[in-house]
């Protein structure tokens, strides 16, 4: 039986998403579509396809390891997860996982991007199983939605099919413009290109190092010298940051002589912006498709998310609203592109609200920045049952904690002691502490932070469970 391994790449940031999305904790780590993550949806998109390991193989980078991996266990599945030292865009993402794989056995690479949606899980697979047979022999298998609408935001792939087996491609297709998109839905034989790829390990490889051998040294040689962790694979940063940075399809597929394309008619949406989440989410008669705790009138066609409060309309028409704890989004739904103008913005000007939601995931559980001002912050932070924070110390704060639900471990300098509800504690500048949870529920604490400096970075490590000692972020 044909062995396939799911490659799921897990790179993006997702700006055109803000505020859900962000760059340390982007939208396939989100749950936009259903009650499971993006990431989770696509790792289960595999299960009962024949030939398909129960095992995936996970590109990321090294500040999304944590979510990652917790994710994907809370859905009972196995991953290996490499660790990108700095993103380099698929061909190199993909030559990682390729190279990976090597090692154990030369099988076909399902690779998905972790922020797709796939609506009929049964034509999907379907067309998966029609790749197989080109993917054993040779073929570099891409596919080809079909396309249901004149997408501009979309590359194309032309090709001439016959049913649904693979055939060759003809030509792959820049982002067109509405007249160009109009005519290939017309004419038919366009599809879009999809970014999803069935083939060899050693196939990519060999087509890679004959279209690109200066991204496949540079893997192999960030791969030769690569460190284990767990289930975390580290290739080499130094040798991998020589690596330049292109798509599959730039490096390879529109190169090669053996793409070929399957046909794939499945609910496909790559939710690159509010307005393609809208299409793929539920709406009521008006077309609105709301989320949260939202109240409206005499609205149409609208998309409104509320994460944290209460949000009400009137009269509003293809209209995007997306509230976050820190953040508000109100856009007109023809310009949901250009929240990534916003994003751009935001990032020159130094904000934070690029980077992190107000409520930041760590391996141990989160912390909620509830308020701050001179001087002075105030959070909330919720450790999970069997978590450990870093034995550390800061430079500059001191730290109040008091408990307010489930009972925690404290260790300061010398002292080890349990904290109950509503007991307290206070952590001098210096002060060498951690707080554990060994018990069976989440522990609240609140914590208020005292000092000149109140940064992230004021940290320093001196043991850590998550491999992090000696860093400060």
């Amino acid at each position: 039986m044909t062995k396939i391994l799911p490659v799921i790449l897990s790179g993006g940031s997702g700006t055109r998403l803000w505020p859900a999305s962000r760059s340390m904790y982007p939208k396939q780590l989100l749950p936009l579509v259903g009650e499971q993550t993006m990431l989770q949806a696509t790792a289960l998109r595999i299960r009962g396809l024949e030939g398909a390991s129960d095992f995936c193989m996970i590109v990321s980078n090294e500040s999304h390891r944590f979510s990652v991996a917790e994710q994907i266990n809370a859905i009972q599945m196995r991953s290996q997860i490499i660790l990108e030292p700095e993103g380099r865009n698929t061909a190199p993402a993909v030559a990682l996982a390729a190279l990976q794989a090597l090692d154990e056995d030369d099988v076909l690479l399902l690779v998905m991007a972790a922020d797709h949606v796939i609506k009929d899980l049964d034509a999907f697979q379907m067309a998966v199983r029609n790749g197989v047979s080109a993917a054993e022999a040779g073929r570099l298998v891409t596919f080809g939605i079909v396309p249901t609408k004149p997408e501009t935001g979309y590359g194309y792939v032309r090709a001439n099919t016959h049913g649904n087996d693979p055939v060759p491609v003809e030509e792959f297709v820049e982002k067109p413009n509405a007249d160009m998109a109009q005519m290939y839905l017309d004419e038919g034989g366009y599809f879009w290109n999809s970014g999803m790829f069935l083939f060899r390990a050693s196939t990519y490889l060999r087509e890679l190092g004959q279209q690109a051998p200066d991204i496949l040294a540079a893997c192999k040689e960030s791969m030769e010298s690569k460190s284990l962790d767990g289930d975390f694979v580290r290739p080499d940063a130094e040798a991998f940051k020589r690596c330049r940075s292109d798509s599959i399809d730039y490096a390879v597929m529109e190169k090669s002589l053996n793409s070929s394309m399957a046909p794939l008619d499945a609910g496909w949406s790559d939710v690159g912006s509010w307005s393609a989440l809208q299409d793929v989410s539920e709406v009521d008669a008006a077309g609105n498709a709301l989320a949260g705790d939202v109240l409206i009138h005499d609205c149409e066609g609208t998309y409104i998310q509320a994460e944290s409060r209460l949000v009400t309309a009137v009269g509003l028409k293809d209209v995007i609203v997306v509230e976050t704890k820190d953040s508000i989004l109100v856009a007109d739904k023809a310009r949901s592109q250009d929240v990534k103008i916003l994003v751009d913005r935001l990032r020159e000007s130094g904000r934070g609200e690029t980077e992190l939601h107000r409520q930041v995931f760590r391996p141990w559980g989160s912390y909620d920045s509830l308020e701050n001002g001179e001087n002075f912050q105030v959070k909330r932070l919720i450790v999970k049952p069997g978590a450990i924070l870093s034995l550390q110390k800061h430079a500059h704060r001191s730290e109040h904690w008091v408990v307010v639900s489930g009972k925690a471990r404290i260790t300061k300098n010398d002292e080890e002691f349990d904290l109950d509800v509503n007991e307290s504690t206070y952590i001098s500048i210096g002060d060498v502490h951690r707080i554990a949870n060994p018990y069976d529920e989440d522990v609240h604490i609140i914590e208020v932070q005292c000092g000149d400096y109140l940064g992230e970075d004021d940290i320093v490590r001196l043991e850590d469970n998550y491999g992090r000692e000696g860093t400060n972020t």
